[in-house]
């Protein structure tokens, strides 16, 4: 089944931290990245380079930024391919911003035929 993790981190936690333990984050993700269960996976720019549409009574809404203010902002996301969520639950667990005060969300992805 494939699953999707979605990444979400506190904005600017990368500038915040030693550069040393940066480097030990960026060598997890791309363990993580390597790893062929993985399909894809992408960083985002961050929340202030977001556009939200919204169409109201027929009118096209254009705004910049993220479309909540919230604690964390999505950074990333990976697409998944897991046996049964409990394979997928494990691979959020080894994602550096699920123990540093992010979260990862973990949904299983329709997939069309």
């Amino acid at each position: 089944m494939l699953y999707a993790l979605m990444i979400y981190a506190e904005p600017g936690l990368d500038e915040r931290i030693p550069q040393e333990e940066r480097e030990g984050v960026t060598a997890e993700y791309q363990a993580l990245l390597d790893d062929p269960r993985v399909v894809q996976a992408a960083r985002l720019h961050p929340a202030e380079a977001a556009t939200c549409v919204r169409v109201v009574d027929g009118r096209t809404l254009v705004s910049d930024g993220p479309f909540a203010d919230t604690k964390e902002i999505l950074g990333g996301l990976a697409l998944f391919e897991a046996d049964d969520l409990d394979e997928a639950l494990e691979m959020a667990a080894r994602i550096p911003a699920a123990r540093m005060g992010g979260a990862v969300e973990v949904r299983p992805v329709v997939v069309q035929p």
